[in-house]
């Protein structure tokens, strides 16, 4: 299908302990819509290497504008899951006239407190003991999608469990220590004027309704759309669902 006239490209950015990967079925729907959709691997993540560079969001952002550069796009639609929601919020905070309008997906905009910080430097300490990290990581990833998923999915939810396998333990631990020291993003949200949507499902057990919420209200045009039946992961759970919404965000800003 030909590329729909005057709408900006969107770019996906994935969720911890999956890769690019977990967009693709929404990404299809995309651009058979005549969306143009980009979904890079995060630094450490799928194809990309984690590099020398100390655990920071900040590098990432610099991932994220250094691609859009590569590909000559000056704004961008920014949709965000989870890790890629921080990394979308960091990239609003820095690169506001870039971000043409704002998906956010099972994240939250405020800061971790002092016990989820702990959780997170805990997670990265028994990325580092070989014999643990496995068992740690298969645990982990009974939570990243909801119930429903769990019982009446099972080719989802192997999936889910198979990219989570394969994620390196220095990459989780790294982006595990990233995540733990960013910043509250509810000013950055507060200043966007830009179209914005809060997609959250109704099982994710990471990110509260709370959470959510916080988000939409902090974002000047926010609004959230609840996804039944789905948890932490929507465009792997969801993907025509969210292919549909995120299409609807991409035409507001024509």
């Amino acid at each position: 299908m030909a590329e729909r006239q005057n709408t900006p490209p969107i770019v996906l950015l994935h969720a911890l302990g999956v890769d690019a990967s977990m967009w693709d079925a929404t990404r299809q729907v995309l651009e058979e819509s005549g969306h143009t959709a980009l979904a890079p691997d995060l630094r450490g993540f799928g194809s990309a290497p984690l590099g020398e560079e100390p655990p920071s969001l900040d590098v990432s952002v610099d991932d994220l504008a250094r691609l859009l550069d590569q590909h000559r796009i000056e704004r961008a639609v920014i949709a965000g899951c989870s890790m890629g929601g921080y990394v979308a919020m960091g990239f609003l905070a820095r690169h506001r006239d870039r971000v043409q309008a704002l998906a956010l997906l099972s994240t939250r905009a405020r800061a971790d407190e002092p016990a989820e910080k702990d959780g997170r430097e805990m997670f990265a300490t028994l990325m580092a003991t070989p014999d643990r990290a496995a068992g740690v990581i298969a645990a982990a990833s009974l939570k990243l999608v909801g119930a429903t998923t769990r019982a009446q999915r099972s080719d989802v939810f192997e999936r889910v469990r198979a990219l989570a396998a394969e994620s390196a333990p220095a990459s989780l631990a790294w982006a595990q220590r990233a995540i733990a020291a960013r910043p509250d993003f509810v000013p950055a949200l507060r200043a966007a004027t830009v179209p914005a949507l809060v997609l959250a499902g109704t099982e994710d057990e990471l990110i509260s309704a709370q959470d959510h919420r916080q988000i939409a209200e902090a974002l000047p045009q926010g609004r959230v759309t609840w996804l039944d039946g789905v948890g932490h992961l929507p465009p792997m759970e969801s993907p025509d669902r969210v292919a549909a919404e995120l299409s609807r965000l991409i035409d507001e800003t024509r």
